[in-house]
């Protein structure tokens, strides 16, 4: 990046990371064995965190952007290949506007000190938010412009979030764990790393 603009290889590392989202909210689709308790496991939040860890703040939040963007304009890139303006009025939209959020904050945690234990906690740091944010969203959605379960309560919305959230954080430290890896080996070295560093 530089000037403030997104160069060409920003632009195709970006386009990567929103390709791997659309991978990672379909996985099920691919290995159909990934559905444990009829919990699927997606690996969203960890393409989020990784986008963030290793394209920095800026241009991992802007692709995220362009993952919510193309699902909105109607492309199968959302979960159980879903996309256009309806997925706007789902409860779980708000996982997927988090996920701006959690590439932002977690690439601006390592950007002045890449060390390992900064990697893990911006990982976490940005799973959370991708929890306390969805999860919110998901109870409003609920109460004012969804028909609720039977019974549904705060406490049911956060219940239900416990099913794939150790999976989450088992990621998440991976993710910081792989991100400080391909940091150091490759990044660190590239045009890339470089180019950031000039910005």
């Amino acid at each position: 990046m530089k000037n403030g603009k997104f160069g060409a290889l920003d632009l195709t590392m970006g386009s990567m990371f929103v390709a791997l989202m659309a991978i990672g909210a379909n996985i099920t689709s691919i290995v159909p064995f990934l559905v444990i308790g009829g919990v699927p496991i997606t690996l969203q939040t960890f393409f989020a965190v990784l986008a963030g860890l290793l394209l920095g703040s800026r241009l991992g939040a802007f692709s995220m952007f362009t993952y919510m963007i193309l699902g909105l304009v109607g492309a199968p890139v959302f979960a159980q290949f879903k996309g256009g303006a309806a997925v706007l009025l789902a409860p779980t939209f708000g996982f997927i506007v988090s996920f701006i959020i959690v590439a932002f904050v977690a690439g601006k945690i390592v950007e002045n000190k890449r060390h390992l234990s900064r990697y893990i906690i911006a990982a976490i740091v940005g799973t959370a938010i991708n929890y306390i944010f969805g999860t919110h969203w998901m109870y409003a959605a609920y109460i004012f412009w969804v028909d609720a379960p039977s019974g549904f309560t705060y406490s049911l919305a956060w219940y239900w979030m416990v099913f794939p959230l150790p999976k989450d954080v088992v990621l998440a430290v991976v993710a910081g764990i792989l991100a400080f890896r391909v940091d150091k080996s490759v990044l660190s070295k590239s045009n890339f790393r470089n180019q950031q560093n000039v910005a």
